[in-house]
């Protein structure tokens, strides 16, 4: 493979080669670790060294996945906490790159908006959950809400800031051959604001999920945030455990899925 191409030096080689037997060293090191803690929590749990009945077992979790999946329950739970974390998703990372746009496009503005933004964010969004109860209903609605609220504010003050920090002196030479600020925004922006666009949706995804499940925990008849408290009302903890677990490796495959997507842009770029 790296006969093809005469330009490149050896040294760069087994740079690049080097470089590949890291990364495979650090997968193979987190898998271990992942292996290791389920196995030192199934050993711990047999031989009682701690309570299953309060901490569960990987092998009671599994029981659990089963029993629920055998009558369709857990899907129904899971899709209706995937759905209503990706709908929140989408709306926050959209409305939180249109104003953050919004706010760079005016200084008006973004002088106006900055200390309600910074009280927002400073507020803990559990407190409206209540209000988006009253105003909204029962139902998803106020979950989505949740969900939005917490993420949402975040994802504005990260971007606006990111986009600031571009350098200065790209703009002013765009603005020297007469660039409008609007080609100054597409050419220049956006462009160089990529990476921050990224880090902000990763954040904006862990929020996401943080957002619904609270929602889930005030209003909800069904979703993992219902499985988790009405585990704990009837004391079944493999319930709670297992739901836990289960969202853990949903938004590691939603992450997994999002650094995909950088990668795919940044090579693109």
């Amino acid at each position: 493979m790296y006969e093809v191409s005469q330009n490149i030096s050896k040294e760069h080689i087994e740079f690049l080669k080097k470089v590949k037997r890291k990364n495979l060293a650090i997968k193979i090191t987190q898998l271990s670790i992942l292996i290791a803690f389920f196995a030192l929590w199934e050993i711990a749990g047999r031989l009682k060294l701690i309570d299953p009945f309060l901490f569960s077992q990987p092998s009671r979790m599994i029981k659990t996945i089963i029993n629920l999946s055998e009558d369709g329950s857990l899907f129904t739970h899971i899709w209706v906490t995937l759905s209503e974390t990706l709908v929140g998703f989408a709306l926050g990372t959209f409305s939180g790159i249109v104003i953050a746009v919004l706010l760079w496009w005016s200084n008006f503005a973004s002088k106006v908006a900055e200390p309600y933004l910074i009280v927002l964010n400073s507020l803990p969004k559990i407190a409206l959950g209540p209000i988006f109860i009253v105003w909204m209903g029962n139902g998803e609605a106020p979950i989505i809400t949740m969900g939005l609220a917490i993420s949402l504010i975040v994802t504005i003050i990260s971007l606006e800031t990111g986009f600031k920090q571009v350098d200065e002196d790209k703009i002013k030479l765009l603005k020297t051959f007469g660039a409008t600020k609007f080609q100054i925004l597409t050419k220049c922006i956006l462009p160089a604001s990529i990476p921050t666009i990224m880090s902000a949706i990763k954040i904006n995804m862990g929020l996401s999920w943080v957002g619904v499940i609270t929602g889930e925990f005030l209003v909800s008849k069904a979703g993992l945030g219902y499985l988790i408290v009405y585990g704990g009302q009837v004391f079944k903890l493999d319930i709670v455990m297992t739901s836990v677990l289960i969202l853990s490796i949903l938004a590691a495959l939603m992450y997994v899925l999002l650094v995909y997507i950088e990668k795919k842009i940044i090579k693109w770029q």
